[in-house]
């Protein structure tokens, strides 16, 4: 039906063939999502409870016989009095029930489409296959062939054949909704090109210089970046420390938060003087709760698309590395593989990302994620619990950067109501990653003069 419309709107003429449901149903239908009703020529071919009166019962003829002549006639009269550009037949496979012979079926097919093509006309028709009847007869005879498939998980498509041309491969997703059909495409880093892309080369600080220090300035531009760590550390916080440096130079950005509310973020950010409120309503962040199974990956990657290609988006935060995993709609889909496009993508299209990701390990053994993903990473920053006199404290550390060089020192790190605060390098002590530091080298106590 949108294919009908679109022609409508072009100025063409639309004929939708009506083999199926009544043919007040489908008009109701299309009135429905305002797909131009008006300007659809309608041919109501389907069955009538006329059809179940007893005089239109066949006792000597089958249906084929006594329906064909007129049916036929009836569909060429139409064709050729509107010579419509553009024809849906829905369902074709009724055409089954007018012959009693596959090679008569195919035949009648083949004709009757180089009917429609000797018009002029492009043709889309549906087809209802089952394990019982296949539509593989049907499928050889088309020039492109659009799958839809639905289940729990949701609806998907994909397109097998498009003789001529190329196309995008893949498992695609679409929605029904009281708009119409939306389709979502598989997210494929090359189909990216940055026309109107905002290039900078400025790096990207967080504003705190004892940070910026750790990783020699700043974040390179375009690049992907882990923030790692227990929970409770501070990896949303010190994530949107970058957003709010890059919010004050203009540049917007978008958080998809997993496993936060917005509102449990604005409220945290007031408590710590981060001003989420401001940059929220000047239009330089833009927060979005992904809740479970509100989205399937490729409907994910369409907003995601939509926020850089349309609104300009230079900044990605995907707060939640389990949540993404875990929340995304579609059991067939890999999060790894999405995740890998998503980078890939936001790479080309020079966009900084930001992924914060939890370990399980308060202390002890040194892990950077729980699966192996910090391979998509080109930096990695992780914070880090220490126990220090009975005291529980964090540090900050950088693991790698691939496109330049980095502090290897260990810092404090520590959140107060004034923001975040980085100290000196911990020179004087090891083990820190293990979770119990211990002093180095000996050093005077100032006060005291005793040596420790």
């Amino acid at each position: 039906m949108h294919f009908l419309s679109a022609g409508v709107d072009n100025g063409e003429t639309s004929l939708y063939i009506n083999l199926g449901e009544p043919g007040d149903y489908v008009k109701e239908t299309v009135e429905h999502f305002d797909l131009n009703p008006d300007g659809i020529h309608f041919l109501d071919l389907s069955p009538s409870h006329e059809d179940f009166d007893e005089g239109e019962n066949y006792s000597v003829f089958t249906s084929a016989e006594v329906e064909q002549p007129s049916f036929i006639e009836e569909l060429r009269s139409s064709v050729e009095e509107l010579q419509p550009d553009r024809v849906l037949l829905d369902p074709i496979t009724e055409f089954r029930y007018l012959t009693t012979d596959e090679r008569q079926f195919r035949k009648q097919i083949l004709s009757f489409l180089d009917f429609l093509r000797d018009n002029g006309a492009t043709v889309i028709f549906t087809s209802q296959a089952s394990d019982s009847l296949s539509d593989d007869d049907l499928q050889f005879l088309t020039d492109t062939v659009i799958n839809l498939e639905t289940d729990i998980e949701g609806s998907t498509l994909f397109v097998s054949k498009f003789r001529g041309s190329s196309f995008q491969r893949g498992i695609h997703s679409y929605e029904i909704t009281n708009d119409g059909v939306t389709v979502f495409p598989k997210l494929l880093p090359g189909t990216w090109s940055p026309q109107n892309t905002a290039e900078t080369s400025d790096k990207l600080s967080s504003g705190i210089p004892e940070l910026d220090q750790l990783l020699k300035g700043g974040l390179d531009p375009g690049t992907v970046t882990f923030v790692s760590g227990p929970t409770g550390t501070g990896k949303t916080t010190t994530a949107l420390q970058f957003i709010k440096e890059a919010a004050g130079r203009g540049e917007k950005s978008v958080m998809y938060s997993f496993e936060e509310s917005p509102g449990t973020i604005r409220k945290r950010s007031r408590s710590i003087s981060l001003p989420i409120e401001a940059m929220l309503e000047q239009g330089t962040l833009s927060i979005e709760e992904i809740a479970p199974n509100e989205y399937t990956p490729n409907e994910f990657t369409s907003r995601l698309q939509t926020a850089v290609e349309d609104e300009g988006a230079r900044i990605i935060l995907i707060d939640g590395l389990q949540g993404f995993k875990q929340n995304l709609r579609g059991y067939t889909t890999d999060p790894e593989d999405v995740l890998l496009r998503i980078v890939r993508y936001l790479r080309a299209a020079g966009v900084s990302t930001i992924i914060t990701n939890e370990v399980t390990n308060i202390t002890g053994e040194f892990r950077v994620t729980e699966e192996s993903v910090s391979n998509l990473a080109d930096n990695v920053l992780f914070l880090r619990y220490v126990e220090t006199e009975s005291e529980l404290g964090k540090v900050i550390g950088v693991l790698k950067m691939r496109t330049g060089d980095f502090e290897r020192s260990l810092r404090q790190f520590e959140i107060t109501e004034y923001g975040i605060r980085v100290g000196e390098p911990l020179e004087d002590m090891q083990g820190i990653l293990t979770g119990t530091p211990r002093l180095q080298k000996t050093h005077r106590d100032a006060r005291s003069g005793d040596v420790e």
